[in-house]
Formats: C-alpha cells, sequence, structure tokens
C-alpha cells in the first residue's frame, strides 16, 4: 500500500515514448512541475499531452513543448505560450481544441468509466460539425481537420456526443498526500487536478506535504489512493516554487 518513490525520476522512469500524459494545472496554478522536469530529463518523447493548457514559455508543459518532445495536445487554451501557437501554426503540432467544460467531463468520465455523453456545449459550431483545424501544412493549409460528431435531440434540445479521455498516465500536484495516495488540493489547484488523477491508468502525484495514513481527514480529500498509484514528496524549495503567469499591481 506504500506508494511512495524514492524520487521524482524514478516515479516516471517506465514513461515511453509516444504515450499519452494527462497532466493537471490551470495556467501555472497546481502544476506538476516536478514530475515535468523529471519526464524531460528522462528522455520520453512525441508524447500526447491532455491538459487545459501547455504551461507558459519555458514553464510547466511549455519546457517540453520548447524541446520538441510533444507531438499531440488537447486542451481548451493556447494561452500565454508564443512556441504553442508557433509549433501549432506552422504544422509542427497536432492540437485538439476542446470547450473546457467538456474537457473536465471528459476526463472525469474516463476515470468513472463512461465511455461517452451528451452536451450541448459546441452545438452549431466546428466542434459538433467537424472542420477545426487539428493540424496545419508548413504553408499554412490545414492539413488535418476535426471529424463531424454524432448530434442527439432531447426534450427539444441539440446535444453532441462526446468521447471519455483515459490515458497511459497522469501528471498531478497535490498540497497533501499520504502513502495510500490519497490526496487533498488546495484553492486554485483544485482544477483539473483530480480530473486528471482519475483520467490516468498510471497516476503519479507531486505532494507538497506527505503524511501517515489516517492523518487525512477523509471529507478533506479530493482524490481518493484509488486513483493513485505513484506519490513524490517534494523537498521545501520543491513546494514553495510557485510561479506566477501574469504579476499585476494596482495603484
Amino acid at each position: 500500500m506504500d506508494k511512495v518513490c524514492a524520487s521524482a525520476v524514478e516515479a516516471v522512469a517506465d514513461i515511453p515514448d509516444r504515450a499519452s500524459l494527462a497532466v493537471g494545472g490551470f495556467g501555472l496554478s497546481g502544476v506538476p512541475t516536478v514530475l515535468i522536469q523529471a519526464v524531460y530529463e528522462q528522455g520520453a518523447t512525441a508524447l500526447e499531452v491532455v491538459s487545459n493548457n501547455c504551461g507558459v514559455d519555458g514553464r510547466g508543459l511549455g519546457v517540453l513543448l520548447a524541446a520538441g518532445r510533444i507531438s499531440r495536445v488537447t486542451g481548451s487554451y493556447v494561452g500565454e505560450n508564443k512556441e504553442f501557437a508557433r509549433q501549432y501554426l506552422s504544422g509542427e503540432l497536432e492540437v485538439e481544441l476542446v470547450p473546457q467544460g467538456t474537457l473536465a467531463e471528459r476526463l472525469r468520465a474516463g476515470g468513472a468509466g463512461v465511455p461517452a455523453f451528451y452536451t450541448p456545449a459546441g452545438v452549431g459550431t466546428q466542434v459538433a460539425d467537424g472542420g477545426l483545424p487539428w493540424r496545419y501544412t508548413t504553408d499554412g493549409t490545414v492539413a488535418l481537420a476535426s471529424p463531424p460528431k454524432e448530434t442527439r435531440e432531447f426534450a427539444g434540445r441539440t446535444y453532441v456526443l462526446e468521447h471519455a479521455i483515459t490515458t497511459d498516465f497522469a501528471l498531478v500536484r497535490a498540497w497533501r498526500g499520504d502513502r495510500h495516495g490519497n490526496l487533498v488540493l488546495r484553492k486554485a489547484s483544485a482544477n483539473f487536478n483530480p480530473l486528471a488523477a482519475m483520467a490516468g491508468r498510471i497516476t503519479v502525484a507531486e505532494v507538497e506535504e506527505l503524511v501517515e495514513p489516517g492523518e487525512l481527514d477523509p471529507d478533506a480529500v479530493h482524490v481518493p489512493g484509488v486513483f493513485v498509484q505513484r506519490v513524490v514528496e517534494l523537498t521545501g524549495e520543491q513546494a514553495a516554487d510557485k510561479a506566477m503567469e501574469k504579476r499585476t499591481v494596482r495603484v
């Protein structure tokens, strides 16, 4: 039952080339930066990533992106990452853009064993009708576009069928965790982390504080240990290293 790994490097050592990864975080909040860095050092490439966004230049998933180690991204936001936009528009990267709520539910459904679901989000747009550019050619024409999706009417309203997402691995970050893999998240970091943790067949969690089994209030647990296979305890320095996308000052 003790799921604690000696290091982040050990925890991600078996991630192979072309693996699919669900990665927690929103912007730079709750991003498993230590595990991402370990994947970078480990060398896996051609990774297919599912995450709300792809970090920023030089931070979070942006580290793997800049190294050319990501081949496909399923996400909802390009955000502040100029390299992400450049690779997508130049045809180096395949990108499936998904409405944010739909992406969250696709991950949750994958973890819950629900194969697909209907949602009104995207009806009447290219999300449902198809034609969203997934990959461009170097001359800017569309090399691969999204296919049309099944739609169905319920009580006079049209819905689109969306398929659940499961991945080979998931990388998440938590505030506290125990040796059995139970996780507690804090404030904004409780974003896509629980959903990514559910979707991964092998989920690796980096925790800012490691406690013994029984110390966590069961009512406070956001991710039950059944969804987590490996736990990495961060050092104090690693736990405190929390970057911000934009710093604003009010005068």
